[in-house]
C-alpha cells in the first residue's frame, strides 16, 4: 500500500523541511519492509522448489518415491531458518 504524500501546513521553511524529511524516511522505512516481505516469501518459496526439487531427482535416480516431500519439507524448514537467522535479530 503506497504511502501517500504528505502536505506540510506549517509555513515556517525548516518545519516543512523537517516535515519532508520525515515523510520521506516513513517513506523510506515502508518499502524497507515491504522488500524484507517479499523477500522472506522468496526465500520460503525458492527453499521448497530447489530442495524439492532435489528430491524429486533422487525419486526418478533411486527408484523411491519419499524423496520428494523430505526434500519440500527439508526446503522449507532450512527457509525458515534462513529467514530466522537474516531477520530474526531485528
Amino acid at each position: 500500500m503506497p504511502v501517500p504524500p504528505t502536505s506540510p501546513s506549517s509555513p515556517d521553511p525548516a518545519d516543512r523541511a523537517a516535515a519532508e524529511e520525515r515523510a520521506e524516511a516513513d517513506r523510506r522505512a515502508y518499502h524497507r519492509d515491504n522488500e524484507a516481505g517479499v523477500r522472506a516469501i522468496a526465500y520460503l518459496f525458492s527453499g521448497a522448489l530447489l530442495y524439492g526439487g532435489i528430491g524429486w531427482g533422487l525419486d526418478h535416480w533411486l527408484g523411491v518415491t519419499w524423496m520428494l516431500p523430505v526434500g519440500i519439507i527439508a526446503g522449507m524448514g532450512l527457509s525458515l531458518y534462513l529467514i530466522w537467522f537474516r531477520y530474526g535479530t531485528h
